[in-house]
């Protein structure tokens, strides 16, 4: 009797238990017994060394569980498991005939210590799967969103961040070059994607990325929200500089400088946030030439001349804007091209003035009637 008293309350308690995760987290009681039912049926063989397939047959109103071995009665056995023959069917019971269940009572007094082992097992295992699914499920609606997430370990240069109750990597190529975390410390980061893995799914982050400040200015920027401003285009090399063109919906509107903010009080917190990288705010323009120049800010440009077959631009910019146009290393010339989708040729005015001098000296020395000529040559230079 203790030992049926016993496995009464452990039926009882696991029932309550199954019934408050309904409430609570809106999970099945029955994704729960399907596991244990499967889980049950290798602690069988396990526990008497015959495969059986193993049936839980549950009783609310007494919150208890009666478990069997459950065979299906057929004309040829295949799955010795899950099948028995009509001619040994009819050995324990005449009257059985083909796709009649044949179930056998397991003594839970003698199962029933690994019963409700497996059941605490399978509750937290499932739980733990339930959960996971749903923060992948919640994590999705954020990719290519900003999220702030905990610092929770540093493993060499990775970074390992959580979550949603669930863990990411930050890796050395996705942080900035000034980044310096500590445990504990909470971050934003852009979600880029999330991965199907062996081991579940894996959420693929990182702050290197434009959308990582676009999502910065669309937080920072109530304008661009509410779409008076739109981000026509954003490009970015992390730790050096981006470059992003904005237009405003509403003539009366300033793009940038709502951008910008009172006394930089918008693009400066940005700023902050990604190390002190530059950011060049453009004011988008339909016309092609117009667009390139504004591109190459913070550089005054002079002309810009353009080969559309080949989208190719040259520009000339003075002298002492040359550097400031091309940028360190390259970079502002490069973002320029990128944004603008142009190749961008960046000409000192000086040696504009050069190839105008050399076209026409050749002119004169071949006369007046090659004219025409000379007009080639200056063609040549648009």
């Amino acid at each position: 009797m203790a030992k049926k008293s016993l496995t009464r309350t452990w039926q009882s308690d696991f029932y309550d238990a199954l019934c408050d995760l309904e409430t609570e987290r809106g999970i099945k009681k029955e994704v729960f017994l399907d596991a244990l039912q499967d889980a049950l049926a290798s602690a069988y063989k396990k526990q008497y060394g015959v495969p059986k397939s193993v049936k839980i047959v549950v009783t609310p109103e007494l919150k208890t569980f009666n478990i069997y071995t459950c065979q299906t009665v057929v004309e040829q056995v295949v799955e010795r498991e899950t099948e028995i023959s009509l001619e040994d069917a009819r050995l324990i019971d005449k009257k059985h005939k083909v796709g009649d269940e044949i179930l056998e009572p397991v003594d839970t007094a003698d199962f029933g210590r690994i019963v409700a082992q497996m059941a605490k097992q399978i509750i937290t295992q499932k739980l733990r799967a339930v959960e996971t699914e749903k923060a992948y499920s919640d994590l999705a609606e954020k990719e290519e969103q900003l999220v702030t997430c905990v610092v929770q370990r540093i493993d060499g240069k990775n970074v390992c961040v959580e979550i949603q109750k669930m863990e990411a990597v930050l890796y050395p190529k996705d942080q900035l070059p000034g980044d310096k975390f500590k445990v504990g410390d909470k971050i934003k980061v852009f979600v880029r994607g999330i991965k199907s893995t062996t081991r579940g799914p894996q959420v693929l982050v990182t702050r290197t990325s434009p959308g990582f400040v676009r999502r910065m200015f669309e937080m920072e920027v109530p304008e661009i929200a509410s779409g008076v401003v739109v981000i026509k285009g954003i490009v970015r090399e992390a730790g050096l500089r981006t470059k992003m063109a904005v237009y405003a919906t509403d003539s009366s509107v300033d793009a940038v400088g709502a951008c910008v903010g009172n006394r930089g009080a918008r693009v400066n917190g940005i700023i902050s946030e990604v190390g002190g990288e530059k950011i060049d705010i453009i004011p988008w323009h339909e016309d092609p030439l117009e667009y390139i120049a504004r591109a190459l800010l913070p550089a005054k440009v002079v002309m810009v001349e353009a080969k559309e077959d080949e989208r190719l631009a040259r520009v000339v910019v003075m002298d002492d804007q040359l550097s400031l146009a091309i940028g360190r290393e390259g970079v502002n010339a490069r973002l320029a091209a990128k944004l603008t989708g142009w190749k961008i040729d960046i000409k000192p005015y000086s040696a504009m003035e050069k190839e105008v001098k050399a076209a026409t000296e050749r002119a004169e020395q071949m006369g007046s009637d090659n004219f025409d000529v000379f007009e080639e040559d200056l063609g040549e230079l648009d």
